[in-house]
């Protein structure tokens, strides 16, 4: 689950917290946070999600027909610290690979290359990964994802999976709130948004299209201190 603390004070640097909350965020594993529940069984049973076990049909907003990287332009701006202006120019090579498939699923990379501004401290955006189903796309959130990813493709059935953890759905509208975050994603139309927000001014957006993709990732901290915004630009998956 994403769940990052409250700014520390005014005086330390944003790229350190940047940091700092980023590899937080990774450590935590929707594993541990089940077993940090276990004391409210009966809330964390009506809040998870236990995906029924059935063949996969592929999912409309993240899918491919093998195991090759895809690779997309995307284009949007930067805000920070070290920035003069309120935002300036980024661009970046986002590239989705299936690193496992499973008759109940699918496991896929997402990769942010080629980052590029005017800053002379290129921005550092981490990979992700996400499990994908018929109808949810979830983000693996393990201490080691790349043993995780193993594990997990060989289950005969999709594990459980934290409600904060899902970052995609194929119809209608699903909410979760996780104290001070409020998570809302939506179907419209062809696209699929995640949004979460902090009460503090964090937030992050995930949006998703079908056949397509990912085709914006936007995240930031605190009352625009730090962060940014990328959509795709290109119509046509380079492989």
């Amino acid at each position: 689950m994403m769940m990052w603390p409250d700014p520390p004070s005014a005086g330390s640097s944003f790229s350190a917290r940047r940091d700092a909350l980023n590899k937080r965020c990774m450590r935590r594993s929707w594993a541990i946070q089940l077993v940090r529940r276990t004391g409210c069984r009966y809330a964390a049973l009506c809040g998870s999600i236990l995906l029924a076990v059935s063949a996969y049909g592929a999912n409309p907003f993240l899918d491919a027909p093998d195991d090759k990287p895809v690779s997309a332009n995307f284009r949007g701006t930067e805000w920070g610290e070290e920035i003069q202006e309120e935002e300036i120019p980024l661009t970046a090579r986002v590239v989705t690979t299936r690193v496992a498939k499973m008759p109940w699923g699918a496991i896929f990379k997402i990769e942010f290359t080629n980052i590029k501004s005017r800053v002379k401290k290129r921005r550092k955006i981490p990979l992700d990964y996400f499990i994908v189903t018929d109808d949810r796309i979830v983000l693996l959130n393990e201490e080691d994802n790349d043993a995780a990813v193993k594990k997990i493709s060989a289950l005969d059935k999709p594990p459980e999976f934290e409600p904060g953890d899902v970052y995609g759905i194929t119809t209608g509208k699903f909410n979760h709130e996780d104290g001070p975050w409020t998570t809302t994603i939506e179907v419209k139309g062809d696209e699929c948004t995640y949004l979460a927000s902090h009460n503090s001014g964090h937030f992050k957006k995930v949006v998703w299209k079908k056949g397509v993709g990912l085709v914006e990732y936007a995240s930031g901290y605190g009352a625009h201190a730090d962060g940014y915004r990328l959509k795709r630009t290109t119509t046509t998956q380079n492989r």
